[in-house]
């Protein structure tokens, strides 16, 4: 029998993460599958018991389970405990324990195109994926960062929650965008800008500083408008592939200890959103 692997989420259908686990596994000879399963808030409890009768081997935890998904695991990995987020699940001897990788693998998408060392960041919005990068941020030896949010008092519970070594400030959307020359790196985890919401920017970028890197965690569109108009003032972007790609990758490797190809992953994405793949 096929090991089982998958993703539960509501909503689910557009997830890729089928398309490049599958393949992944076809490339190094895994008789596994890797299935999409459409979970409702109320069940997923339930689910979870399910997935421990069909012996599954790892699945993968997205919106809106992540938070809840803790308490229904047998353990849970110490950066997944602190970041206070679940998105990859293994089952490790009839246990079920928690990860998260989205931090990791955006910092290691980011490191492709910059350093961290000593720059001021600035991360807008303070939901989960917030969390995961800012935790995973605060051990890169940045000299600062400022956590921006519409609700200000939630970015501040958000730092306040993470203990960080790391020297961090809160910040409203609007002090942000007047003091946005002093950062070198600014870091876009909200769903503004995302289809069919094109138009839309999650801050104005009037004050960018010239050469910063400016990253967008969406991938749909792969150029949001915000990602454009720091282009056009000459700053370094990237969008969401890379983090979607990398924090994929480390999933697959907690499940079955081989290192995909992180390449062929994000052809495959690429691919799927119609965008180049070189």
């Amino acid at each position: 029998m096929k090991k089982l692997f998958g993703v539960i989420g509501d909503p689910i259908a557009q997830s890729m993460s089928p398309q490049i686990h599958n393949d992944a596994f076809e490339q190094h000879n895994i008789d596994g599958v890797y299935l999409p399963f459409h979970v409702a808030k109320d069940a997923l409890q339930t689910s979870v018991k399910g997935w421990r009768a069909l012996g599954g081997c790892g699945f993968n935890v997205t919106i809106p389970h992540k938070v809840k998904i803790m308490q229904f695991l047998d353990g849970v990995d110490q950066d997944a405990q602190q970041i206070g987020a679940v998105n990859t699940v293994v089952n490790e001897s009839g246990k079920l324990v928690g990860y998260n990788t989205d931090g990791a693998g955006f910092v290691k998408g980011l490191k492709e195109i910059t350093s961290f060392h000593e720059k001021n960041v600035a991360i807008i919005g303070a939901g989960g994926a917030a969390r995961a990068i800012l935790y995973s941020l605060s051990k890169e030896n940045v000299e600062e960062i400022t956590v921006a949010n519409r609700t200000e008092s939630k970015a501040l519970e958000l730092i306040k929650s993470l203990h960080l070594e790391t020297l961090a400030n809160a910040s409203s959307i609007l002090q942000l965008e007047e003091t946005l020359s002093k950062y070198d790196i600014i870091i876009n985890t909200t769903s503004v800008g995302m289809y069919p919401n094109e138009d839309e920017m999650p801050i104005s970028l009037s004050f960018l500083k010239k050469n910063c890197v400016v990253s967008d965690i969406i991938y749909n569109p792969l150029e949001t408008k915000f990602l454009k108009e720091a282009k056009k003032q000459g700053a370094i972007t990237q969008n969401g592939v890379p983090m979607f790609v990398n924090q994929a990758a480390i999933a697959f490797e907690i499940w079955t200890n081989i290192k995909p190809c992180n390449t062929r992953m994000e052809q495959i994405v690429m691919e799927h959103l119609g965008g180049k793949t070189c």
